[in-house]
Order: C-alpha cells, then structure tokens, then sequence
C-alpha cells in the first residue's frame, strides 16, 4: 500500500500484470488458492494442462470460491480448448460445492478435477496422494 495524493491509501495490485500468456505443464495455484492473489488475470495469462489447489481453511477461504470461478472465466478466454486438470490437496466442501454446481461449465471448458483414491502413510499420519506423469 502507498500513499497517493492527499495522503489517501492507493492498494497496489497484487496480481498478475496483463501481457502475453504463459504456457507450464503443472502450476501451483499461489497462497493456498486465497483470493487476494490469485484472479481471473492470472488464469488468462498463467496456462496450465494442471494446476494444484490446496488449501483445507475454510475461515480463511482457503481454497476460494472466487479463484475457482475465475479458473472457469480465464480459462473460457484461451484459444484452444485444452484439457486442465485441477488437483485439490484437501477435500473441503468449497471444492465439492463448486464442482457441483459448475460441472457443466467444467465439461464445456474441458476441465478435469482429478479425486483422489491413493492414501499414502508415512510415520503416524496417512493422507490422499495423486501420482501425475508429464
């Protein structure tokens, strides 16, 4: 945050800047999947065949409904039509809720959310895996 002309707070953008599209076989959707930054600008610019969504916080909108839907909006802005595949860490409810109610728009945009049915064990504690080959 700055300070513009008569000492007014100005936000600076955190997001990503316009410009020409990124292409990456598997990105890591930043801050747990938080919407403060990440929005529909980085979906149209940072083009993924996976993108990871974690977060298990729901207090803290982690992952956010609006990141999901901005997913949706940037994605139906590429070119092609390219198959994605969303891979949640958590099953939270905001993701089964989103899937739910999006399903269509996900089939029409040609999005995948992989779920998990690998449990992986290590020490005391077990958690869902995801084996992905590039």
């Amino acid at each position: 945050v700055s300070k513009g002309p008569g000492n007014t707070k100005v936000a600076k953008s955190t997001g990503v800047p316009p410009g020409p599209p990124v292409y990456l076989d598997l990105v890591y959707i930043p801050n747990h999947s938080n919407s403060k930054n990440v929005d529909v600008e980085f979906f149209k610019r940072v083009r993924s065949s996976y993108y990871v969504v974690s977060g298990n916080d729901s207090a803290a909108e982690e992952p956010s409904r609006a990141v999901l839907d901005s997913l949706l909006e940037g994605k139906a802005q590429w070119e092609t039509n390219m198959q994605v595949t969303l891979i949640p860490t958590h099953d939270s409810e905001v993701m089964r809720e989103w899937y739910q109610e999006t399903h269509e728009k996900q089939q029409d945009l040609n999005i995948m959310v992989l779920a998990s049915s690998s449990t992986v064990v290590m020490q005391d504690e077990s958690f869902p895996a995801c084996k992905i080959e590039l």
